[in-house]
């Protein structure tokens, strides 16, 4: 049985991990996938990249990170972040453009969550748009 001084010690689902742990979004350790967009700012080289940083910012409760990467002309005034919310896996299901030398992308994605005990998945096509060589969200369609 643990005590809860050692229950207290162990991570939440929303501490952000060490460089060497494994990055909430799945693409390696934290330290060199998401870690250094979310940490030191900087810009993921592809959209797929910000894609990752943006649930991993979702998975940490970083707001900051969400309304930065967010494209001017759809980013939201405030964002409300769900604290129950526990983001699980990252599936990529497809890239279109969003490398290096484009200016748009679209990345599709399945996210698995758990919510008050019960599992949730939610299906996108995001946009992606490349400014002054800084790639950001522009919004995406749900589906299924």
């Amino acid at each position: 049985m643990h005590d809860a001084a050692e229950a207290s010690a162990r991570p939440g689902p929303h501490d952000r991990p060490g460089p060497d742990e494994p990055c909430p979004c799945g693409g390696g350790s934290y330290g060199t996938c998401c870690g250094p967009t979310l940490d030191e700012g900087a810009e993921p080289a592809t959209a797929e990249r910000l894609m990752r940083s943006r649930y991993t910012a979702f998975a940490l409760c970083d707001r900051g990170h969400l309304l930065r990467s967010w494209h001017p002309s759809t980013r939201p005034g405030a964002l409300e972040l769900d604290d129950g919310t526990e983001w699980r896996r990252l599936v990529v299901i497809d890239t279109v453009g969003g490398g290096t030398g484009d200016a748009t992308g679209v990345v599709e994605f399945r996210a698995v969550f758990r919510e008050g005990g019960t599992r949730g998945e939610l299906h996108e096509r995001s946009r992606f748009v490349r400014d002054d060589g800084r790639w950001s969200y522009l919004d995406g369609e749900l589906l299924d």
